[in-house]
């Protein structure tokens, strides 16, 4: 059957996005549950993550989940010898966790950047060795935004297949009308990150590389619970709509180091819930993963 243009662009698909795949064991076991017992349809998985080969081993037992790259280049360890890239890591061998500095240093050195494609080249040859197909590529604290990261995520990513990456374009007033607090925070990120999703999204359209159009779960990351997830479905935009969600079973070292203020176990519940189940089929969108784009 074929349906008019218009009747097609008012079509709502939703991407059900577990991030930090790799990063903990009740990480790794909420994002499979979430995915064979739920709506998840695909992960992030973080290569430099303490729990890595144990995500891959989930992955491979599951092939209906779809896995992408969670870029990881703060706030975390690197896949290279911290030798190879002594001016991204500290002392401990960790990313920074001042992420403005990052970016700076990013932009400005030469030095930096030429790590930076070290270190970049390396979690998706780490990746691309699992055998796991693809699915698409993002940044950890959607670091993809700096141009610097998102020009060399595409130039090595060509290499490794990648076809889709996260647009991390959150539409404030929606967003504030399910959350109903922060509207003020989530204007004003709108507003200094205009330039940089035009930059973004131009980037990928001449790079001939899928993106969403929309994504919650920035202002609210870790705090996607069930009441606020139902909301957001019922007010989805047209187009396809990514939910970024963090979903553990339980609390962990690697999870309350990380993020010690996220609600991980709330954010499974509703993963795994029968209220989104019903809200979906209710608003009539149609789940899906970057690999469908």
């Amino acid at each position: 059957m074929r349906f008019h243009s218009s009747l097609k662009n008012q079509a709502k698909k939703v991407i059900i996005t577990g991030d930090d795949f790799g990063l903990a064991l009740p990480v790794n076991e909420a994002i499979v549950r979430a995915h064979t017992e739920g709506i998840l349809t695909s992960a992030s998985l973080m290569t430099g993550g303490g729990f890595f080969a144990d995500a891959v081993d989930r992955a491979r037992n599951h092939p209906k989940l779809r896995v992408g790259l969670h870029l990881t280049l703060v706030e975390g360890r690197p896949v290279s010898s911290p030798e190879l890239v002594p001016d991204l890591v500290d002392s401990n061998g960790e990313f920074s966790t001042r992420l403005t500095r990052a970016g700076f240093r990013f932009f400005f050195l030469p030095k930096v950047r030429c790590q930076l494609e070290t270190e970049i080249r390396a979690q998706f040859d780490v990746f691309a060795r699992t055998g796991l197909l693809l699915d698409h590529a993002d940044a950890h604290n959607h670091m993809h935004l700096h141009p610097t990261v998102l020009g060399l995520m595409l130039k090595t990513g060509k290499e490794y297949g990648l076809r889709a990456v996260r647009l991390p374009k959150e539409p404030p007033l929606r967003s504030w009308r399910a959350a109903q607090n922060k509207l003020a925070p989530r204007v004003t990120a709108a507003f200094f990150l205009a330039p940089w999703m035009f930059l973004m999204k131009r980037t990928l359209r001449r790079a001939g590389v899928k993106c969403n159009d929309y994504l919650f779960g920035m202002t609210d990351s870790g705090s996607m619970t069930e009441t606020l997830l139902r909301k957001i479905l019922r007010n989805l935009p047209a187009g396809v709509t990514e939910l970024c969600c963090h979903p553990a079973v339980c609390r962990s070292e690697e999870i309350d180091r990380a993020m010690p203020l996220y609600n991980h176990e709330n954010e499974f519940k509703a993963l795994t819930g029968d209220v989104l189940r019903r809200t979906l089929n209710e608003v009539q969108a149609q789940p899906i993963a970057f690999g469908d784009l």
